[in-house]
């Protein structure tokens, strides 16, 4: 039996530059930066992630600022858009709001959504589309954004698939999730897959979609800055390791459980070549850190505590613009 994904539970990018990675996230998108640590795989690199107030899962976009890094080369099996929810009506708004900050965007429909999409300063593609979450709205008190205007968690991610069927049927056979439209236009044949349903008790946001976009070539893309380097599915937190025997079950190759400190996760490899993750909730990101303070400190795993002062040393300084009269005081 497939283990049945809650949806979508983060995604995660490269940057350049760490200060204006932050600067364009929480200034710009109102996102909260709600945790400052490193890559657990390469901890001479930051690890950024910024979400709702709590960084509730479905609502975060991680980064690993690369600085030097070449700008990526879009190609088959990888993600090429992210798609956040803004509340019914806010589009204009939007579209002002990136215009006055010289941000070029282009609007069209899919799936009978009205999309806007534009590009971050390192050119990670993103989407906004007007919908019900059917949840709290999303904010934070010092978050630069009005009510209106704040994003309401990721709404879908598109991946280029050369042979979509083949990676459909591993995300039902193995996640339930379900193709739930199909369409066809001048780019490209596109299917959309749903979660399944949502299990009693799961927290706001659940839900978010995977658009599969069939591409004529197999030829892969290249990691580089503006590239999504995967793309995370939630998974109930006692499911995790069935999540893994499902993945194995199906002929794939998923990492060991990893302790993500936040999160634990498993990793693979969907046949079109993308890298996806399945995720849980919990522990969360208040683990370390009170609501007052997400994203303050920069945190580091146990493990890699003795290693404080030489991390700081090579990692350049940044800060959070939310506690910026901590800073003057």
């Amino acid at each position: 039996m497939p283990v049945a994904t809650l949806g979508l539970h983060h995604v995660t990018g490269i940057a350049t530059r760490p200060q204006a990675n932050i600067e364009f996230w929480v200034r710009l998108l109102g996102q909260r930066l709600v945790k400052r640590t490193v890559n657990y795989d390469d901890p001479q690199t930051y690890h950024f992630y910024f979400g709702g107030p709590m960084g509730q899962p479905g609502t975060v976009a991680t980064f690993f600022p690369w600085q030097g890094a070449g700008p990526a080369v879009r190609g088959a099996g990888e993600s090429v858009a992210v798609a956040y929810r803004v509340s019914p009506g806010g589009l204009g708004a939007w579209r002002e709001r990136l215009e006055q900050h010289g941000l070029a965007n282009t609007t069209f429909e899919r799936f009978g959504e009205e999309v806007v999409a534009f590009h971050d300063p390192d050119g990670v593609p993103l989407e906004l589309t007007e919908a019900d979450g059917g949840g709290p709205r999303l904010n934070w008190p010092d978050a630069p954004l009005p009510d209106a205007l704040a994003l309401q968690g990721l709404h879908a991610v598109t991946l280029t698939a050369p042979r979509p069927e083949l990676t459909a049927h591993l995300l039902e056979d193995a996640l339930g999730m379900r193709v739930v439209a199909e369409d066809i236009s001048d780019a490209g044949r596109r299917l959309r897959l749903a979660p399944g349903p949502s299990a009693e008790g799961i927290v706001y946001p659940a839900g978010g979609f995977i658009d599969l976009v069939e591409v004529p070539s197999p030829q892969p893309g290249r990691l580089g800055a503006g590239s999504l380097h995967h793309v995370a599915l939630r998974v109930p937190d006692a499911e995790i390791e069935e999540a893994r025997a499902a993945l194995l079950a199906a002929g794939l190759k998923p990492t060991v459980v990893k302790d993500r400190t936040y999160f634990r996760s498993v990793y693979f490899t969907e046949p079109g070549g993308a890298i996806l993750e399945v995720a849980t909730d919990g522990p969360g990101f208040l683990i370390d850190e009170p609501p007052d303070e997400l994203g303050l400190a920069f945190k580091l795993p146990a493990w890699l505590e003795s290693e404080r002062d030489f991390l700081r040393g090579r990692l350049p300084v940044t800060a959070s613009p939310e506690y910026a009269d901590r800073w003057q005081r």
